[in-house]
């Protein structure tokens, strides 16, 4: 028996998909990645990105959503792959027979982007036209009794077409405002005709689909369907929870083999997904389903860690853990757990990168895996590296995620790597953002994990260690690489010097006492972190000030709303577009965009505005700088620096 098997028995239990049998309870959850062509043809990029998916032990694999129209209506994503016509078969046999060869069962998802769709086109469509809250979409058009009828068949016409390309069953998408959703919910369905008005009427598009799909493809063939369990719409009449209980249920006695419950709309004003959302908080909304229409019943959704999927299998919540950011991370998740290799799980961060890609119209992307998207390129090291040809003495200076993640890779590769660090602990800001709220703590396990895999390969630590260049030159090496990060500038300002100023960092370090009244100075995600850090503690007032028209451009718009939010409820001022004059004893004296004055009081000046530290000198031919040391960036960048770098050492 494998360590995984013995510490998480019914994660690595067999499973049941109809009458398939699945190896484990692990299903790779359906994601667009942007790397087909704009023609809907699948590219060898896909493939990859697949063939590593099934590789890494999932006993499911699910493919990204194909669009089903020609027109485009349904194709919310610039590289999204189609299923129209018979054309596009060869390209999807081919991720079904890379799936197949790791013993995975292979599912072609069918997506119709509804009101978040129609990528190409000047209009989207949905059953009626409600305005859209995300200011990005076009404006929607109604759809007829025959374009619905039209798209009933086309999802029937792309089942049949996921059968003859090789998978093993279709899985439809009804989930966070796409179409399915779009009928099912109250929110955006007005119509009066059989396809609105109760919950009946609601569920009869969907339910059609599935009546469909499953004369089609026989009795065999097992169907999955994702619907949302609970659509937090509340403020804008969306379905209650027993409605969406209804209308699932209707669907899935259509002919539905296993539903995959999900929580949430693009357009929700609440936390879903986020870090502020602890693991496992909805597993209940999927055992409400599992209990109430008797059947197999897969989950997503902040579940990033296996001891949370075990506990809810164990107790019946559910009967398979889907994954996909945490997969996006490290598609061999599956199998280092079952292998005892926990620490070696690229830990994903919740940080929501890939999606922000996605509704940029870029290709995915990853935080806290570079190799994304280079999954079939040797160089990258997907896979692993293998050793240099010739032996380097490598010092790292620093011990942040740049340098912890370039430590990794050199290492890795069979060189000689000390990293020096002058604190007595490592992880840089990393390790100081860790002490946030909501959530924060989270980043100790990519600290950790880095560390783990720095020791692992024989990467040595010296901290409590100032570096010179004195201390460089006694190690002999061949390449330096700088990777000090950044550190608040207290040279910027008139009056940096002052006793009651006091670095961020230090701040959420807890080595500084802070008054009541305190103004933090920066216009980055680092000054909106050390509001919200001690608003947490309570106690204080707070304001923020900078000359940014607007706070927090550098954040991911998945959390930013939600900061700005909790900032607002928390009754911290902004003073945006404010000039910084002076820091005083008393406070700060800035210049707003009309050039008048203000003193804002303070008996604390916490400085958020970060600067590169850059220090130590060396020889320029054999020195290399990354992360925040170049220029103060988020943690992508930092990550992204240390390991392009590295794996051309």
């Amino acid at each position: 028996m494998l360590p995984g098997q013995k510490k998480y028995p019914h994660i690595f239990s067999p499973g049941k998909l109809g009458k398939l049998d699945t190896k484990n309870r692990i299903k790779y959850a359906s994601t667009e990645t942007n790397f087909n062509y704009r023609d809907g043809y699948v590219a060898d990029k896909e493939v990859a990105y697949m063939e590593a998916q099934a590789r890494g032990g999932a006993g499911i694999v699910t493919t990204q959503g194909a669009y089903t129209d020609a027109s485009g209506e349904g194709k919310g994503y610039v590289g999204m792959m189609a299923i129209w016509d018979d054309k596009f078969i060869p390209g999807l046999r081919r991720i079904a027979d890379v799936i197949r060869k790791y013993d995975s069962v292979s599912v072609l998802q069918l997506m119709h982007c509804g009101r978040v769709g129609g990528i190409h086109l000047d209009y989207t469509v949905g059953p009626s036209v409600v305005e859209q809250k995300l200011p990005r979409f076009r404006p929607p058009r109604e759809m007829s009794r025959e374009d619905v009828e039209r798209c009933i068949e086309e999802h029937v016409l792309g089942a049949r077409r996921c059968a003859e390309a090789g998978f093993d069953a279709v899985e439809i998408s009804g989930i966070v405002g796409y179409l399915l959703s779009n009928f099912i919910s109250a929110y955006t369905n007005k119509r009066t005709d059989e396809f609105g008005g109760d919950v009946k009427g609601r569920a009869e598009f969907p339910r059609r689909i599935v009546e469909g799909i499953r004369k089609e493809v026989g009795s065999d063939y097992p169907i999955i369907i994702r619907l949302c369990g609970e659509e937090l719409l509340d403020d804008r009449g969306g379905n209650t929870p027993e409605e969406s209980l209804a209308i699932n249920r209707i669907i899935c006695d259509a002919g539905v083999d296993m539903l995959s419950v999900t929580v949430g709309w693009q357009e929700s004003a609440e936390s879903v997904i986020s870090r502020d959302i602890p693991q496992g908080h909805w597993v209940h909304v999927g055992r409400r389903f599992k209990e109430q229409l008797k059947l197999p019943v897969c989950m997503a959704y902040r579940l990033f860690e296996p001891q949370y999927p075990e506990q809810a299998l164990a107790d019946g919540s559910i009967d398979f853990w889907e994954s996909c950011r945490a997969m996006i991370a490290d598609p061999m998740l599956p199998n280092k757990i079952l292998e005892g290799r926990e620490e070696d799980i690229i830990p994903c961060m919740a940080c929501n990168i890939c999606l922000a890609r996605l509704f940029r119209d870029a290709e995915l992307t990853c935080c806290v895996r570079p190799t994304l998207g280079h999954e079939s390129e040797a160089d990258w090291g997907f896979y692993g590296f293998n050793r240099a040809p010739k032996k380097k003495k490598i010092v790292i200076v620093g011990t942040g995620l740049a340098g912890l993640q370039a430590g990794a890779v050199a290492a890795e590769k069979g060189h000689d790597v000390t990293l020096f660090e002058k604190k007595d602990r490592i992880g840089g800001q990393a390790a100081t953002a860790a002490n946030g709220p909501w959530g924060d703590v989270e980043f100790l396990r990519l600290v950790d994990h880095l560390k783990a895999k720095c020791d692992k390969h024989g990467a040595k630590f010296l901290t409590n260690t100032t570096v010179t260049r004195e201390r460089i030159e006694s190690q002999a090496p061949d390449q330096v690489i700088l990777a000090t990060g950044a550190r608040p500038d207290r040279d910027a300002f008139p009056g940096g010097e002052g006793h009651n100023v006091v670095s961020c960092l230090d701040v959420m370090d807890a080595k500084v006492d802070v008054g009541r009244r305190v103004v933090v100075v920066g216009w980055t995600g680092v000054a909106i972190s050390t509001a919200l850090f001690l608003v947490d503690k309570g106690d204080h007032d707070v304001a923020i000030v900078g000359p940014a028209k607007k706070f927090g451009l550098d954040v991911n718009p998945s959390y930013i709303w939600r900061y700005m939010k909790k900032l607002k409820q928390s009754g911290v001022t902004q003073y945006t577009k404010h000039k910084i004059k002076e820091l005083k004893p008393d406070g700060v004296v800035a210049e707003d965009a009309q050039g008048a004055q203000v003193v804002i009081e303070a008996d604390t000046i916490v400085l958020a505005n970060m600067t590169a530290v850059n220090e130590v000198t060396y020889k320029k031919e054999d020195l290399y700088t990354i992360g925040d040391a170049v220029s103060p960036r988020r943690a992508n960048a930092a990550i992204h620096d240390g390991y392009r770098l590295a794996m051309t050492l």
